[in-house]
């Protein structure tokens, strides 16, 4: 991982020395997330975005859960665009109870003459399980409840219609299950999304796990969605079957097998507010 770091800085260097001459390429993804992760997307300085992401119960719960709507998992956050490069954002979710919190920043950007091919984003997060424990006599150190995602994204826009994204992740949970599980899990992300229509894009995300790093009945997270742009921001709708929407728990703690039909309908719905320049 310290070698991606290294990579992403040299990258940042040679971008530096092409963007000041040449047109960025815009929208490569519609909103900050893909599906359940981070986009190579920020927001601009002083833009401040509402965001809910709502996932129901499982789909092959029948008639008795309502296919699902019955259950449901939710995160609310708040993200900060200090620049429009730095982005700051937190969020409460009620999957673990967890908090989180997260660091974005774009190091480079696609270029329309193509001098640099990718859009390059770094997200560091951390989150914290604030369930009580089970035992009151033994309480859980605040250290045993702390994991950290890091990630480099790497986007391209290839036309208006279809862009791409890959997500290295690296992801460390200071506190596991059993032994045989690893503290250190790293996972290959993949994303897709192509549009439709003016207003209708469809989206994919996959996580591949290398095998052997957690239990046998965590599953990769996989995402099919919908972006339904309204005009002031984008609504998205998504099957998946992961119930968390942070990064330590779709990819690590993902119990639902998608071709077992643990499929979960869900969407994320954003506001956006400017604290800087022209107010709404």
């Amino acid at each position: 991982m310290k070698n991606l770091w290294i990579i992403g800085l040299l990258v940042l260097v040679t971008a530096g020395a092409f963007a000041q001459n040449n047109s960025i390429v815009h929208r490569t993804f519609r909103g900050l997330r893909v599906i359940n992760g981070h986009s190579v997307e920020t927001l601009y300085e002083g833009e401040l975005e509402f965001l809910i992401e709502h996932r129901f119960g499982r789909i092959n719960g029948g008639l008795y859960e309502l296919f699902g709507l019955d259950q449901a998992s939710m995160r609310m956050g708040l993200d900060y665009g200090i620049t429009n490069r730095l982005n700051v954002g937190v969020g409460r979710s009620t999957y673990g109870k967890h908090l989180d919190a997260y660091v974005k920043y774009k190091l480079a950007g696609q270029t329309v003459d193509d001098r640099i091919p990718v859009t390059l984003t770094v997200v560091s997060t951390v989150a914290a399980n604030m369930l009580r424990p089970v035992d009151p006599e033994r309480p859980m150190p605040v250290q045993s409840r702390l994991a950290y995602t890091h990630q480099l994204l790497l986007a391209r826009k290839w036309s208006d219609r279809f862009s791409t994204q890959l997500m290295p992740t690296f992801v460390h949970y200071n506190l596991v299950d059993t032994r045989n599980e690893h503290n250190d899990v790293f996972a290959m992300g993949f994303a897709a999304r192509v549009q439709l229509t003016r207003n209708v894009a469809i989206t994919g995300e996959y996580y591949y796990k290398l095998p052997g790093q957690l239990a046998p009945d965590r599953f990769d997270p996989i995402g099919i969605g919908f972006d339904i742009n309204t005009g002031g921001h984008v609504f998205q709708l998504h099957f998946t079957n992961a119930s968390s929407m942070i990064e330590k728990a779709f990819i690590g703690e993902t119990r639902g097998d998608w071709l077992a039909g643990d499929i979960q309908f869900g969407f994320n719905m954003s506001r956006l507010f400017k604290l800087k320049g022209r107010r709404y």
